[in-house]
């Protein structure tokens, strides 16, 4: 299958058409979902896609390691990869529009961050397309540091997905709402999907989109074994 074809068939279609329109530059994605559900497996198949797709990634890690991003990314693509033709070539070409950025919240602002990764898109001739914020720690943070984020996406032209770990004992994750720790940024985030298991399954749930809330189940889900977006079965 030539990649054309393999991006057109992908399950990443479905979850767009989910959408009232795919996220736009200067909008903020949040998956939410107790941890080990497979938040970075979603966030780094939604990577590979728009890597896939030509465009220019910067994932952030807020996790001590980062190799483990990378082993995502290798078993991501290898499943993805499977009926396409050219495969290696493709492996190389995605790498290069790839940048893995590494950080310790407790050890840094916001605005840091921020001027980190400006300056990998102007000043290291970056231009990306989409950044993934993977580990980000919300209680930690306030709605002056998304907002202050938000601002950064609409002024370098930037779409951006973030995880967003709850705890099931206090945080209800799977009750059709925006979670309790989440509910401070609830303005600021333009799109919230949340993950939760259901008889062997991981479902994915469309909170917010925009100003709606249509708190429905999505026609794709999370492959429980390989943690990627795939169609519902029917």
């Amino acid at each position: 299958m030539v990649k054309k074809e393999l991006i057109r068939r992908s399950p990443l279609r479905g979850l767009e058409k989910s959408l009232k329109q795919p996220l736009q530059k200067g909008e903020i994605a949040v998956v939410a979902s107790p941890k080990g559900i497979g938040k970075t497996g979603c966030l780094v198949h939604i990577a590979t896609d728009s890597l896939l797709q030509e465009k220019q990634v910067i994932h952030v890690s807020f996790s001590t390691r980062t190799d483990h991003i990378i082993s995502w990314y290798e078993d991501i693509f290898k499943e993805v990869a499977r009926k396409l033709s050219s495969a290696m070539e493709v492996h190389d070409e995605i790498i290069r529009r790839r940048v893995i950025m590494s950080f310790n919240q407790e050890g840094i602002k916001t605005p840091q961050i921020i001027r980190s990764l400006t300056a990998m898109i102007r000043e290291g001739n970056f231009r990306a397309d989409l950044i993934i914020v993977d580990g980000y720690d919300f209680s930690l943070s306030t709605p002056e540091d998304l907002r202050l984020i938000k601002e950064f996406a609409k002024d370098v032209g930037v779409t951006i997905w973030f995880s967003a770990t709850v705890k099931p004992e206090n945080e209800k994750i799977w009750n059709r709402d925006i979670p309790p720790s989440l509910k401070p940024f609830e303005g600021l985030i333009d799109v919230l999907i949340t993950l939760g298991e259901s008889e062997g399954n991981i479902l994915i749930r469309l909170v917010k989109d925009r100003d709606s809330y249509p708190r429905k189940d999505l026609s794709v889900r999370l492959d429980p074994k390989t943690l990627m977006i795939v169609e519902e079965k029917k």
